[in-house]
């Protein structure tokens, strides 16, 4: 069961570093925000219809409580608190510095499953967590546009700190508390319940914000559509399935870590799409990360 963990969180790390890609030219055309929305309304049937073939049940329908208290908190802290404020502070501090304050998680997942389910990583696997932190700290920041140049200064560097900071303990917080409802339930109806809850929760936004309009305008925009249904299949769907198999399976914090591991799967794509260069630093970067994936795997 534990290889079916490991292998199942660098299953949802490699998810997360392609769906970035649709997601990317989706909100270009229609916005960030409507494509948050959409993406998980749309995942909503298809793991119905997943759950359905692989269970007989469309919804969670026989969860219980508790399961409905902690994986409903989990999607509210992990994909509401902690997706609102990571991409608040992609605007703010920036992708490059936001995505390196992001590579903090495996920490705060490590640190709340301790405190909250008495989680102890052995010394291997907590040198592991720090090798993949520090990996992919030095990758994320040698990544530089092609054409060089410095990245826009941050208007507001503390603020877009503490909401990068937000992002990763929200996300920390999300798949601790997810642990806690998946002691006795399936992954595939739990991820049904996150996202259910996160959706909910960015549906109550947009009607407090007034936003709806820009939801109906990317609607209407066919490319996006598809490029949004195309991330939240990877995503919300198979992504969020997987990272929550592995948490089941395996200790949080050791999941964190090997799926903190997108940033460094994302270099050879915009190295070779030419976005961006990787230099010796990145190069290093991604070999410290993936020796510190390795000693999670030994």
């Amino acid at each position: 069961m534990q290889r079916i963990g490991e292998l199942a969180a660098l299953g949802a790390a490699t998810c997360w570093a392609l769906s970035p890609l649709a997601f990317g030219a989706a909100g270009r055309r229609i916005g960030s925000l409507p494509v948050n929305l959409l993406r998980l309304w749309m995942a909503l049937p298809l793991l119905a219809a997943a759950a359905w073939l692989s269970r007989g049940r469309a919804l969670p329908l026989d969860a219980g409580a508790d399961e409905w208290l902690w994986l409903g908190a989990s999607g509210l802290v992990g994909f509401a608190f902690g997706d609102l404020c990571l991409f608040r502070a992609y605007v703010v501090l920036g992708p490059r510095r936001s995505t390196v304050v992001m590579s903090t998680v495996p920490v705060w997942t490590a640190l709340g499953a301790w405190l909250f389910r008495g989680e102890l990583l052995s010394a291997a696997e907590t040198a592991g967590m720090l090798a993949v932190v520090l990996g992919v700290g030095l990758a994320v920041l040698d990544r530089r546009p092609a054409p060089v140049g410095l990245e826009r200064k941050a208007r507001h560097p503390s603020a877009g700190l503490l909401l990068a900071l937000g992002g990763a303990i929200g996300q920390a917080g999300g798949l601790v508390l997810a642990k806690r409802g998946l002691e006795s339930y399936g992954f595939l109806p739990a991820t049904q319940i996150r996202v259910l809850a996160g959706a909910l929760a960015f549906a109550l936004l947009f009607t407090v914000t007034r936003q709806w309009p820009r939801v109906v305008a990317g609607v209407r925009d066919r490319r996006a559509l598809g490029l949004t249904a195309a991330g939240a299949v990877i995503g919300p769907v198979t992504g969020v399935s997987l990272s929550l198999l592995a948490i089941q399976a395996i200790p949080a914090g050791v999941a964190a870590s090997l799926m903190a591991t997108t940033p460094v799967l994302i270099l050879p794509l915009v190295a070779l799409s030419g976005e961006e260069r990787v230099g010796w630093r990145g190069a290093v970067g991604a070999l410290v990360a993936v020796a510190g994936a390795v000693a999670l795997f030994l």
